[in-house]
């Protein structure tokens, strides 16, 4: 167990001019608040606040952030008021423990919902200061190194949410040692029993990879005294979730990853850098490709390092990194390693200014209301794989991998990608969809009248260059869904002798607007000509009702024949929620099925159209058009489905599937049936089905024939 003592050394030992008094303060207040406090493993509760205040000790962070590592659980933990902190430690540690606090208290309707709004409040603590972030990332990773204690279930749900959001942001803020701690931990409760079995593995070899990083370090050695280089030489394997990750990248045993190790070779200043890169390459045979030089181009974390692959001593890779010992503070403790203690201004601006990234995402928050596009652009900016490119003037831009010519356009300005036709990359045009590569210099061509198209949401992959894009689809769609909404009304207002402008002058449009809940007459036209609402239901405000009425049994055979002609499918097989008379068509992008998890989309002009909620057109349409709509339990209605089935090419296989699919009382509609050149048969059949279960039973029944071989359900 750490004691007080150990976190008092470790503030002195970088920073001998600390006010330790109100860490022993606050190690006082702490034990009294706690006390009684147990954790699931039976320990003092008072444990995992030490703890955490000797990670950020280990951080080299302030002494208000040693003094938050003691406190951060107070005021959510027992009965410490937020007052109370500030008039003991001060409103700076005070803010600190509440902005520690606020992260994640509140409860979404959706798990979606919920870690996109956790994430909001999280990236907002961050930029009011971003120490609350690293006191976090220092909770968590305790709470990780003892996870063990809780049930299995929440194990696996909090390393789930630590490597795919806490984890990424150890890496962006270059908090090296942290993120490799994270994601080895949550490996190990995510996949247990290929943890392990790696870890033996690795374990077996230990003794001959010790070996072999002596063998190098003194080679390397010899040659950095033959030629007056003062310099330290270190190796270490790599982590065991960066291994797996590149097994599985890969699709390789660990039997055939050859670079576990990196060699680190640590000097005073960046020309004996590249006077070491040298002497390896002399020395061992450097792979092509496998250079990487982030000292002239440094990573968005203010990573610096040259990163050079070769073949070592025994014929394996070998990974070679050459940095000065500024860099590697840097590269181990990133963002954390900029601190001031000196002058008591804590972080320093100016490199706050250096993570564009972040003010990217904070940007986003407060952009993005939907909450699965929102973690879309968090993922693409916790996960970059990036390339560097240059502009005409000589600047470096940095880009997700995959990014193209319109990526760049967006990151100078939104108008210049809107009007982007087409690049030129090293002096030669190319197309739109040309993937920019390292070294590049990239010019933009634009056109004053040309505009975005929905086709470059296929292509681009930076955030910024996607959320633009939809952003200004959706303007659009707006301005022609309220033309269209103008039209309809126009339309049928005439049948009831209205007079739209008049209405429209008088401000009776206005007035049904704010009935139906909205701002105003543009929001009315665009919610008619989305399909949100019907023009009859406005005509209704504006007309008396018995003027209106219809004929029931009329009414209802015109509706019924209108679903019958465009979808061929009866209404009563879909539930709206909060929507009347809206007409309902199937994409047949996926055909869902009753069973299927569904989504709704207005189709303007066309009522509602139902997705299966992993169609992927789906999750690419506009989340503004999206609603809420359930398979009707009262009427089950017969819906089309395709299914694929390979079989032997044989004789009287085709009657015994289709006798099996009839006798599953499910009718056939249509068949395409194909022979290949090794006599096997390839038929897509679309048949009639009430729901999942029934497809299912039909699906097994044709499996079960002599001569299939597999069936499986098309989704277009």
């Amino acid at each position: 167990m750490i004691r007080l003592n150990d976190i008092l050394s470790k503030v002195s030992a970088y920073n001998p001019t600390a006010d330790l008094d109100i860490v022993r303060k606050a190690y006082v207040y702490c034990a009294k608040v706690h006390q009684g406090q147990t954790r699931l493993s039976g320990e003092p509760y008072l444990v995992h606040p030490m703890e955490v205040s000797a990670i950020l000790a280990d951080l080299k962070l302030d002494v208000p952030s040693v003094v938050t590592g003691l406190l951060h659980d107070t005021v959510e933990d027992t009965l410490a008021t937020i007052e109370e902190l500030t008039e003991m430690f001060g409103e700076e540690v005070a803010n600190l423990v509440n902005g520690v606090t606020k992260i994640g208290k509140i409860h979404f309707k959706t798990k979606e919902e919920s870690q996109a709004e956790n994430f909001r409040k999280m990236l907002l603590a961050m930029s009011d200061d971003i120490r609350v972030i690293l006191i976090k990332l220092a909770d968590r990773l305790h709470n990780m190194r003892t996870l063990q204690y809780q049930p299995e279930v929440k194990q696996r749900a909090i390393a789930r949410e630590t490597l795919d959001i806490y984890a990424p942001i150890a890496h962006r803020l270059g908090i090296q040692w942290v993120k490799s701690e994270l994601e080895d931990l949550s490996f190990r409760y995510l996949d247990p029993q290929v943890y392990y079995d790696l870890a033996s593995k690795v374990s077996m070899k230990k003794k001959e990879r010790e070996a072999y990083i002596e063998q190098v370090k003194s080679v390397i050695s010899e040659k950095l005294a033959e030629h007056g280089i003062r310099g330290e030489v270190s190796g270490r394997s790599k982590h065991l979730y960066s291994i797996y990750r590149k097994m599985v990248k890969r699709n390789v045993d660990i039997d055939q990853i050859y670079d576990l190790t990196a060699i680190r070779v640590l000097v005073e200043d960046i020309r004996s850098c590249y006077e070491i890169l040298g002497l390896v390459h002399s020395n061992w045979k450097p792979i092509p490709g496998r250079f990487k030089d982030y000292i002239a181009m440094p990573k968005g974390n203010m990573y610096q390092s040259l990163h050079t692959t070769v073949i070592g001593p025994t014929g394996e890779r070998m990974e070679v990194q050459i940095r000065t010992e500024e860099m590697h503070r840097v590269a181990e403790a990133g963002i954390a390693a900029h601190w001031k203690y000196k002058d008591g201004k804590g972080y320093d601006e100016r490199e706050v200014k250096r993570f564009a990234w972040l003010r990217q995402l904070l940007e986003w928050q407060q952009e993005l209301q939907d909450s699965k596009e929102f973690m879309d652009s968090v993922k693409v900016e916790l996960f970059p794989e990036e390339v560097y490119v240059f502009t005409p003037k000589g600047d470096v831009k940095s880009f997700p991998k995959g990014s193209t010519p319109i990526d760049f356009a967006y990151s100078i300005h939104s108008d210049i990608g809107h009007r982007c036709v087409g690049a030129k990359v090293d002096g030669k045009l190319v197309p739109l969809k040309h993937e920019l590569k390292n070294g590049e210099i990239v010019e933009v061509i634009t056109s004053p009248h040309h505009t975005p198209s929905k086709d470059w949401l296929k292509i681009v992959k930076s955030s910024r260059a996607r959320n633009r894009i939809k952003a200004w689809i959706k303007t659009e769609e707006r301005k022609r869904s309220i033309s269209l909404g103008k039209e309809i009304c126009e339309k049928e207002f005439r049948r009831y002798s209205l007079n739209f402008a008049k209405l429209q002058k008088g401000g009776d449009i206005k007035r049904v607007a704010a009935d139906f809940g909205l701002n105003g007459e543009d929001d009315l036209m665009a919610a008619i000509g989305y399909g949100k609402l019907s023009c009859l239901q406005v005509v209704g405000k504006l007309v008396p009702h018995e003027k209106l009425e219809v004929p029931k049994e009329k009414a209802e055979s015109r509706v019924e024949r209108i679903f019958s002609r465009l979808t061929g499918k009866p209404s009563s097989a879909i539930q709206i929620g909060g929507v009347d008379d809206v007409m309902v068509r199937f994409g047949k992008c996926c055909n869902p099925l009753p069973g299927d998890e569904i989504v709704g989309f207005i189709t303007r002009g066309r009522g509602v159209t139902v997705h299966s909620s992993d169609c992927a057109i789906a999750q690419g349409s506009d989340p503004e058009r999206r609603i809420e709509v359930a398979w009707s339990k009262d009427k089950k209605s017969v819906l089309p489905v395709k299914i694929r089935v390979a079989c032997h090419d044989q004789k009287g296989v085709l009657a015994n599937i289709s006798q099996a699919i009839t006798n599953c009382e499910a009718n056939i509609t249509s068949a395409h049936i194909q022979s290949t050149v090794d006599r096997m048969g390839v038929n897509v059949f679309e048949v009639e089905v009430t729901d999942l279960e029934h497809l299912r039973k039909v699906m097994n029944s044709i499996l079960k024939q002599p001569g299939v071989t597999q069936v499986e359900r098309l989704r277009s």
